[in-house]
């Protein structure tokens, strides 16, 4: 009996490590690009500029425009949301961009179509659009507190050219949001092994509305790609997961997980999170119900796995893993020796006080 305890452990803990590569394998090579079109945003356009976009009466309506087309995995869009918020862009704006960016782009829109067909696919962008249009509209006209922006410059003298500057840009963009996408990508995991995805194709038996809710408590903390999503979402349907429930999986799963969850909370503070998180659950569910009876329940057809070892993506997650460990230690060295230079600026002071 202890062996056999022994043997579940090591098989879930290789369960769990193997469901963190495999999310990396995913969120890395976004994250990075991600990363680096904010830097080219950052570099390229004029300092005003997306303050002029994003900001006013159509900066909500430009923010969803500019978000559905766009190919950005949940994790890609952070750095480039908060390089809005961070360039000027209003809170209704940088909100509109995270819900209605993530759940839509113009990969998943044409996988979407192949899987589900193009009625699948086109309520999906007019979902997208939607909630991202809400959303923003809501965290507008909600008085916001004024949070200090997070400084993306580095401490260190400016670049001399653009390149470094596009670089230095986008690593100070991952180094304010590396610690919740680290615990997104553990928690995530552990979501996954304990609570595997086929497991909501038994939902089938049930209720619509009961599958849907049972569906987004499982699917908002998750990472799923907006394309890695389609091809699940399609083998729930065909398992008898209802199709309202597979609409609620196709927004909820790419908008939301930990690691956005903390980002929104890191750049625009807990009410913007709480009307972010508010509109995709509502939102969602919305429109699972009314997708319900739109859409023909047989419409999928076979699935396959989305993530792939690809050399480009085993060099992201590398490349991504030295970034986290080398803020680690770069956070380590500061704390370690904010003592020490607390303790020599002391006597400093007194005797500058004497002058």
């Amino acid at each position: 009996m202890p062996l056999q305890c022994i043997s579940t452990y090591d098989s879930g803990m290789i369960a769990f490590f193997d469901s963190i590569w495999q999310i990396l394998l995913d969120l890395a090579p976004w994250l990075l690009l991600g990363a680096l079109v904010a830097g080219v945003l950052h570099v390229l356009l004029p300092r005003d500029f997306l303050k002029r976009q994003f900001s006013g009466p159509f900066g909500i309506l430009k923010a969803v425009v500019l978000g559905v087309p766009l190919p950005l995995c949940s994790c890609a869009v952070i750095p480039v949301g908060l390089s809005l918020k961070q360039s000027g862009a209003s809170n209704g704006a940088t909100v509109a961009f995270l819900i209605s960016t993530p759940q839509t782009g113009v990969d998943s829109i044409l996988v979407s179509a192949s899987f589900l067909g193009w009625p699948f696919a086109l309520f999906k962008v007019a979902s997208a659009a939607v909630t991202g249009l809400l959303g923003g509209w809501w965290a507008d006209r909600k008085k916001q507190a004024l949070l200090p922006i997070i400084s993306t410059e580095s401490s260190s003298s400016t670049p001399p050219n653009r390149l470094g500057a596009l670089l230095q840009h986008s690593l100070e963009l991952l180094r304010s949001i590396w610690r919740w996408l680290l615990l997104g990508v553990v928690v995530s995991a552990a979501i996954t092994t304990s609570v595997p995805t086929d497991a909501l194709s038994g939902l089938g038996g049930g209720s619509n509305l009961m599958a849907m809710i049972l569906t987004l408590i499982v699917a908002l903390p998750l990472y799923v790609c907006a394309t890695a999503s389609v091809p699940i979402a399609a083998a729930l349907v065909a398992s008898g997961l209802p199709a309202g429930a597979a609409i609620v999986f196709l927004m909820a799963g790419p908008a939301t997980n930990m690691a956005t969850i903390g980002a929104v909370y890191r750049t625009l503070g807990r009410r913007s999170l709480t009307i972010y998180l508010t509109t995709m659950i509502f939102g969602s569910i919305a429109s699972g119900w009314l997708f319900g009876f739109l859409v023909d329940q047989n419409v999928a057809t076979v699935a396959h796995l989305h993530a792939t070892d690809t050399w480009s993506s085993i060099i992201s997650v590398i490349v991504l893993l030295l970034l986290i460990g080398w803020f680690a230690l770069q956070e380590l060295k500061h704390r370690f020796a904010s003592p020490h230079l607390s303790q020599t600026n002391e006597p400093s002071t007194s005797h500058s006080c004497c002058k």
